[in-house]
């Protein structure tokens, strides 16, 4: 069967919700809203190139705009509240670090009868300066502490293009 164009809805158990803030070894994550705008803004606008070698994908294709990422944000927090996806802006110390999305199968990436078992499908992007410091794959460790703890998912994928062996 072709499974390309569906998506497969993230399962939450009735009554749970997403934790809005999330720690693991010097990582804070914070559910993004309309007011991480400007660092997201000034992150993705830096990073394009990095984001598409490390994340994989099509986005972004250019430069955001603050206004246009402003609408993008209320999307992921319209998403956030539905438990339909979640978004986190990534932060070490006050430094913004970029963002993680926790999202159904399907969305980002076409679903295939490999993925049908699993329950989200998981990436990350950091800016360049971060990557320097070796952010990239800490958050990858944050990511796998918080998806097996914090979350509700037995099977999770990292679709990013570049995995960090830990």
């Amino acid at each position: 069967m072709n499974y390309a164009g569906l998506i497969k809805r993230l399962r939450t158990p009735p009554g749970w919700a997403a934790p809005t803030v999330l720690t693991y070894g010097g990582i804070r994550a914070e559910a993004i809203t309309r007011q991480h705008v400007a660092d997201d803004v000034r992150g993705i606008n830096a990073s394009i190139e990095l984001i598409r070698r490390t994340r994989g994908g099509k986005w972004p294709s250019e430069p955001v705009t603050e206004d246009f990422n402003y609408v993008d944000l209320i999307w992921h927090e319209c998403e956030f509240r539905e438990n339909d996806s979640f978004t986190y802006a990534v932060y070490a110390d006050e430094q913004y670090l970029g963002c993680c999305y926790l999202y159904p199968l399907g969305r980002r990436m076409p679903l295939t009868e490999e993925l049908l078992d699993h329950d989200v499908d998981v990436s990350w992007w950091v800016t360049p300066e971060a990557y320097a410091d070796g952010q990239y794959a800490n958050v990858y460790r944050a990511l796998r502490h918080w998806t097996a703890r914090d979350f509700p998912f037995d099977k999770v994928h990292y679709s990013n293009a570049l995995i960090p062996n830990l």
